[in-house]
């Protein structure tokens, strides 16, 4: 606490009674709402990363790309560790870029920004295009693919730990490098 505000605390007493009393009061008062509220945000310094950020714009965010995803994707984690738990990305593809058929562990939000998307079930075969503002959900283990028409800003939403199981046609576990090979993409690498 600062030292002026420790003389103000061990110095100020409140007198019942009296001319002074309102304004001993008003100050107590101010000094309480100081203590209570100011001294906590002024604990994180400027320039300092606060642990939840009420939000941040697509200017301040730093993309990269994602060991195992396409080449032609890039995210930026907004909430939670993707390894470890439930997390929010924002992802942005170029025009074509295509995530071949896969599924995750946990159930995956889709959530489009700008540009248009294409999401296929394997399941029914059905094709859903999405556009600015589209949504789609792929329960856990669900095969599905992605891909984009125009370049893409979406937001993934997954309520547990992100992972990736690229399948063939039969449905078995291939290597990101086997699958982005069949829709003609590379798979990022991880960092050396």
């Amino acid at each position: 606490m600062p030292p002026a505000l420790i003389e103000f605390a061990t110095t100020t007493t409140l007198e019942i009674g009296g001319e002074g009393m309102h304004d001993r009061r008003r100050s107590l008062r101010v000094f309480l709402f100081v203590i209570l509220l100011v001294v906590p945000l002024a604990a994180a310094s400027p320039g300092e990363d606060v642990a939840h950020p009420a939000g941040r714009n697509v200017a301040d965010m730093q993309f990269v790309g994602v060991p195992g995803l396409p080449s032609c994707s890039q995210a930026s984690v907004q909430s939670g560790d993707p390894s470890k738990g439930p997390s929010i990305l924002l992802a942005r593809l170029e025009t074509g870029c295509s995530f071949p058929w896969h599924w995750h562990t946990p159930t995956e939000n889709l959530m489009l920004v700008s540009g248009e998307g294409r999401v296929e079930t394997k399941d029914d075969g059905k094709a859903l295009a999405l556009r600015a503002g589209g949504f789609a959900q792929m329960p856990s283990r669900h095969i599905h693919q992605f891909s984009c028409a125009m370049e893409c800003t979406l937001y993934v939403v997954a309520d547990g730990a992100f992972d990736m199981h690229y399948v063939n046609a039969e449905g078995k576990e291939i290597s990101p490098d086997e699958a982005m090979k069949r829709v003609g993409e590379t798979a990022t690498k991880s960092p050396e």
